[in-house]
């Protein structure tokens, strides 16, 4: 990656972008999340890493309200989202996220798909939503296929159409679940690099990865999930000098 992300130090006074406490999720009787505690500064990267079912996607998707957390209190971008007037809707104008399917249309060009929410949920007009398009596409290094159909496009491709319409809502924080599993080396190289450039550009972001020189390299906070809790945190180097014998399992594994 030729884009250097330099780390952003929680500033005195500043209000965390994202803040669970204590956070429980259940499924019936399964509890996928047993009491995370975790900040996330505006600005900052955080890749959340671990096995599968270890509750990092879980705690993610409570992120952007796709799922209700069922005790603690989880804040993002100021909202508290068990208050009583908590509006969903509203957050989802500030969050934006990316999975690792695609979900494109495929009878609207990009232009198109990057565009629709902004069009109906902000009322860009035609003109608007050109100059919106350009300037998103752009971001992502796709400028030239505005008119293109996602059938005519890479699945990397597709991927930073995706982002690109998450860009196009102007959000104050990014997620992004696991969006490179579904793509080859190449391609994924491809995305990780656009995802690269937003971060040095500032863009608070949280990510679920197994992609762990990207997190080394691109994250501010690294976050090993396991059983449901936040096992270890800190920078990328923790994973050069994991503290408990499961992280080093996990790394030593090349998961």
């Amino acid at each position: 990656m030729n884009s250097v992300h330099t780390p952003v130090a929680p500033q005195t006074g500043v209000q965390p972008m994202v803040s669970f406490r204590d956070v429980h999720k259940s499924f019936g009787a399964l509890e996928v999340l047993k009491g995370i505690d975790l900040d996330v500064m505006p600005g900052q990267v955080a890749a959340l890493i671990g096995r599968s079912g270890s509750g990092k996607s879980t705690a993610l998707r409570c992120i952007n309200g796709l799922e209700k957390i069922n005790g603690g209190e989880l804040t993002v971008c100021g909202r508290n989202l068990r208050a009583r007037d908590f509006e969903l809707r509203d957050l989802r104008k500030e969050v934006g996220i990316v999975f690792q399917s695609y979900n494109l249309f495929p009878h609207l060009t990009v232009e198109q798909n990057v565009t629709l929410a902004p069009r109906k949920v902000n009322g860009l007009d035609a003109a608007q939503s050109r100059a919106l398009a350009a300037e998103v596409l752009e971001q992502v290094g796709l400028s030239d296929k505005a008119l293109s159909y996602p059938e005519q496009l890479s699945g990397g491709q597709q991927q930073r159409v995706a982002i690109a319409r998450s860009l196009a809502m102007r959000p104050q924080l990014m997620l992004f679940d696991e969006v490179t599993s579904a793509l080859d080396p190449e391609l994924t190289g491809e995305v990780l690099r656009v995802i690269g450039k937003l971060a040095a550009g500032g863009m608070t972001m949280v990510l679920v990865t197994h992609e762990m020189a990207f997190a080394r390299q691109v994250a501010d906070l690294v976050v090993y999930m396991h059983q449901g809790r936040v096992w270890e945190a800190g920078k990328g180097t923790m994973l050069d000098d994991p503290q408990t014998v499961e992280l080093r399992q996990f790394v030593g594994s090349g998961l």
